[in-house]
């Protein structure tokens, strides 16, 4: 991810004091003024150098532009510079704006130029880009799909877009919810990288009821009119099995648990209880799995007995009335042996991939293995 202000990938750079939300991948990105959708700062300035593979041209759709109006947008504007083709688009203020949504230029670089001097009024900017590769799909980024059954294409970096969601996985989304942003909460896509993304619309429920997954929370809503439901296609040679995640409905059957240490709490009766590693099932009552107080580094390994394509996973904490317990962060690593061990880290990472946890023991939050993990032996 990029930080606000100056920073570096290998498909674009930022620079300037009046960069917002960024996140710019060689496919696709998402991009917004400091601040929005609140006022963006007087006296700012920022410039994104947007880079697309060699081949590809970029497709830039404006989701936002809300810049305070001045003559010749001079006061605060966007302007795209497209130094292969030698044109520009822009100044774009609020009584100026971009003749369509979506730009599709003939260059696989453009320039995102960012700048404002003193104002009063406007929420700023926000855009987002895809290449060539993806003909169609980036006409709606953020947006949503007109079709009863659609295809499109979301950017990186949806995940910290303005915008609500209603729903769950396994229930559906409310259709007013933000579209990329639902797709990440229900493990369809990774944030980090965007991707194309199948729905279809379909009769809408009494409820939502609201979820935690994928480092994203969902609202609890009422009655709509339609939903949104959102489809992963099994890739050749996959078995239909998963932990949990919507795209399947089997949870993976555990043939052994094992862990680094479990705890023997002695109760008000003097008796010994074991918090051992075989409690961890997600559907036991009662007291869970538990490392040793003061462990270090502990883990709990599943055995699925057979070599499986694992596409998430659920967690949830004891149910033990006496003991709040749950786990709020983790990593994951596997094995197809048992004793050659490989970290988690998502599509390209270079770090350990850390996946949000629990924030009570009542209820249960999913994580998308987005790729899934191949493997017998899970940690």
């Amino acid at each position: 991810k990029l930080r606000q202000g100056a920073a570096r990938l290998s498909s674009g750079l930022s620079a300037g004091d009046g960069c917002g939300h960024t996140l710019l991948t060689p496919h696709s990105g998402t991009l917004s003024s400091k601040n929005y959708p609140g006022t963006y700062p007087n006296h700012t300035a920022c410039r994104w150098r947007l880079r697309a593979p060699p081949g590809t041209s970029l497709l830039l759709a404006f989701g936002d532009v809300d810049l305070e109006p001045s003559e010749r947008c001079a006061r605060s504007s966007l302007l795209l510079n497209d130094s292969q083709a030698g044109t520009a688009y822009g100044p774009y203020c609020r009584n100026a704006v971009p003749a369509t949504p979506l730009l599709v230029t003939n260059s696989s670089a453009v320039t995102v130029l960012f700048n404002s001097t003193s104002h009063r009024s406007g929420r700023g900017l926000l855009l987002s880009y895809a290449t060539s590769q993806h003909p169609g799909r980036g006409k709606r980024p953020p947006g949503m799909p007109r079709p009863p059954r659609a295809v499109v294409y979301c950017p990186a970096g949806c995940k910290d877009i303005d915008g609500d969601i209603w729903g769950n996985p396994s229930q559906g989304y409310r259709d007013t919810s933000v579209l990329c942003k639902a797709a990440v909460h229900a493990g369809v896509i990774a944030d980090e990288l965007g991707g194309q993304v199948t729905l279809s619309r379909e009769k809408g429920i009494t409820l939502y009821e609201s979820a935690f997954a994928n480092g994203l929370h969902s609202k609890r809503g009422s009655l709509s009119e339609k939903r949104l439901i959102f489809h992963k296609a099994r890739g050749p040679g996959l078995p239909a099995c998963c932990l949990s995640l919507p795209a399947c409905d089997d949870a993976l059957e555990v043939a052994a648990f094992n862990a680094s240490s479990w705890w023997h709490e002695v109760d008000a009766l003097g008796q010994d209880r074991a918090w051992a590693a075989e409690r961890a099932a997600l559907g036991t009552t009662g007291h869970s799995w538990a490392a040793e107080p003061g462990s270090e580094a502990a883990w709990l390994e599943l055995d699925l007995g057979t070599r499986r394509n694992v596409t998430g996973i659920v967690t949830k904490g004891s149910s033990e009335q006496q003991h709040d317990y749950y786990v709020t962060s983790y990593r994951v690593s596997s094995s197809r042996d048992g004793k050659n061990w490989r970290p988690y880290r998502g599509n390209g990472g270079q770090e350990d991939k850390v996946f949000e946890g629990n924030t009570d023991s009542q209820g249960e939050v999913s994580n998308a293995f987005i790729p899934p993990i191949v493997a017998r032996y899970v940690r």
